[in-house]
């Protein structure tokens, strides 16, 4: 029976930086051995249990007893300060905020748009998006390239916009505030950014409920209208929650992803001697990577036991996604990079009712954005050593500011 450990690991304050941009912090290899649920401090102030097992992480994000209602009290303040917990409270709670018939009601609304097939049909337009940024590349004559301003964060965010009905052309706007969001920047900058973001969003929505067109936002409205019951305030909310995560999660992962494969050159090698691979090497670097470390926070609203361990109502949980991605026990070697090791069992999107929404969507990105990249210029590498690249140590999501390549 596992046990937590009240003294020397109760210490430990999170988030913890990696470090190493290719391993979790050393403290995490420390408690998922010692104590795969165990109490740890938080910047934020208080305390939550800190969750570091693959299996005990499942199954604490797949039972309801814990919530991800953040309106509750007693919310674990791991990615959030106290003043944008309570900015984000003042507002229809997104989609990840809510809970049981509520959250079933609010996904069913929307999954429609992200089914494997309605996704296939985006794929001859998204590889011309990223075909268009990578002729851009070649074209320049200018090296180092920045690859992040280049490939990385177009892409992604260029194809959510389509998705949505979001003007590209707003794109600085929304990716400045969005960086802003998930990064560790003072409270006072959060707050601005993330009133700025939801008036831009409530325009948005506002403007597509009197002239709507062919996407994602204009096919909510008239859903909602339909069924008599147009929601603006829920609305904005959606909208806000799928053009934020729509683009700043997969847009990192390219970056780390061309770190990986070019940092493993045994392991590109095999990627492009057979774009077959490219699949399981996405799965491989999701695992790898695990860029939302912690989001996955939660509330017991009842006395729960996990793994032996007695959890009381109202207590913070919060699971460690990169620390579970890296159990020796469910991935053999977890510290190799492995493009073969056939790893979709991770929790990189999550797990339970809350998985990611939009993980068939970053999957495909992903898989057309590496093999094109790597079949069009060869000769791609890094134009720093990897200890100079500047990886987003004050982010909630992990990824890089620049990435320079050169070919």
């Amino acid at each position: 029976m596992t046990k937590s450990v009240a003294g020397e690991l109760a210490g430990l304050e999170v988030p913890v930086e990696r470090g190493c941009p290719f391993a979790p912090p050393p403290a995490y290899e420390r408690l998922r051995e010692q104590a795969p649920i165990s109490k740890v401090r938080l910047a934020g102030g208080g305390e939550a249990w800190w969750v570091s097992g693959h299996e005990e992480g499942r199954a604490v994000l797949a039972d309801p007893r814990f919530s991800s209602d953040k309106r509750k009290e007693g919310w674990p303040l791991f990615t959030l300060d106290a003043a944008t917990l309570r900015q984000l409270r003042s507002q229809p709670p997104l989609m990840l905020s809510m809970d049981g018939a509520e959250h079933a009601a609010a996904r069913r609304a929307v999954i429609g748009e992200f089914t494997v097939r309605r996704l296939a049909a985006l794929r001859p337009r998204i590889q011309d998006i990223v075909d268009h940024f990578i002729d851009d590349m070649l074209a320049t004559d200018q090296r180092p390239v920045d690859l992040v301003q280049a490939l990385s964060l177009p892409v992604p965010s260029l194809v959510i916009c389509e998705l949505l009905g979001v003007p590209y052309a707003d794109h600085d706007f929304f990716q400045s505030r969005t960086s802003m969001l998930v990064r560790r920047a003072s409270a006072e900058e959060r707050r601005q950014a993330f009133a700025e973001l939801r008036a831009y969003i409530d325009d948005l929505i506002t403007r597509k409920e009197s002239e709507p067109g062919d996407d994602l936002f204009s096919r909510q409205i008239a859903r909602q209208r339909q069924t008599g019951a147009l929601d603006h305030a829920s609305l904005v909310s959606l909208a806000f929650l799928l053009l934020t995560a729509g683009h700043e999660t997969t847009a990192n992962m390219i970056s780390l992803g061309v770190v990986g494969l070019l940092s493993h050159p045994e392991q590109l090698a095999l990627v492009r001697a057979d774009p077959g691979r490219t699949p399981a090497a996405v799965e491989e670097l999701l695992r790898y990577f695990t860029i939302a470390d912690g989001v996955a926070s939660r509330l017991a609203t009842e006395d729960v036991e996990i793994a032996g361990v007695s959890i009381k109502a109202g207590q913070g949980v919060i699971v460690s996604m990169l620390s579970a991605n890296w159990d020796p026990a469910v991935f053999e070697d977890p510290a190799e990079l492995d493009v073969e090791r056939g790893a979709r069992h991770h929790l990189a999107f999550g797990f339970g009712p809350h998985q990611c929404l939009g993980q068939n969507l970053a999957r495909m990105e992903l898989q057309i954005v590496f093999d094109t990249l790597f079949r069009r210029i060869p000769a791609l590498r890094l134009a720093v050593p990897v200890e100079d690249v500047p990886f987003k140590h004050d982010a909630v999501i992990y990824g890089a500011h620049e990435l320079p390549v050169t070919w």
